[in-house]
């Protein structure tokens, strides 16, 4: 009986062991830089810039091959965020920036397809086949996506007011200039 939870505990040894070295040996580093632009993003994962999600985008961004103005839900103060962090010039966004939004679902029309479960990359609908679907607006990132699947066409987006919870700090609009 000793013999054998010896046994056990000599192959757990060796096992960690073995699981140690290899994590160390073959460690998968990412690139500190990607990791940075993404935390800037939104993480909406909506797809409005042309990527799949934000990650994609950020690796992008940081190989020189996307520019750092083409994410709407980010808007300008997003562009101005990667701008310092880059180091480069900040551009207008490549389309309108829109209010901050949030999806509505007229719950007296749903049918509860789940077709707008299926397209939220967030999570942020709640709802069982056949039944009434929710939105958790905390949740919501106002990406659009869930509209364009609903067949009854029960999803609106609501912009989101600004009140003491949400509001920020804008922008001056006159640029300051220094004296010579």
């Amino acid at each position: 009986m000793i013999s054998t939870l010896l046994i056990m505990a000599l192959g757990a040894l060796v096992l960690g062991a073995a699981l140690g070295y290899a994590s160390i040996k073959f460690k998968v580093e990412g690139d500190p830089l990607v990791e940075k632009i993404e935390a800037i993003l939104p993480q909406t994962q909506c797809g409005q810039c042309g990527y799949p999600g934000c990650k994609p985008y950020a690796a992008a961004i940081s190989a020189g091959e996307a520019d750092i103005n083409l994410c709407p839900p980010g808007g300008m103060d997003g562009v101005r965020k990667l701008a310092d962090l880059l180091g480069r010039e900040v551009k207008p966004l490549e389309v309108e920036e829109k209010p901050k939004q949030v999806a509505i679902i007229d719950e007296t029309t749903c049918i509860g397809c789940t077709l707008c479960i299926q397209a939220c990359p967030v999570d942020a609908i709640v709802g069982a086949a056949k039944q009434m679907h929710t939105i958790i607006e905390p949740l919501c990132t106002g990406c659009e996506l869930c509209i364009k699947p609903c067949p009854v066409e029960c999803i609106h987006m609501q912009p989101i007011t600004e009140n003491l919870d949400n509001w920020k700090w804008k922008y001056p609009v006159i640029e300051i200039k220094r004296a010579a």
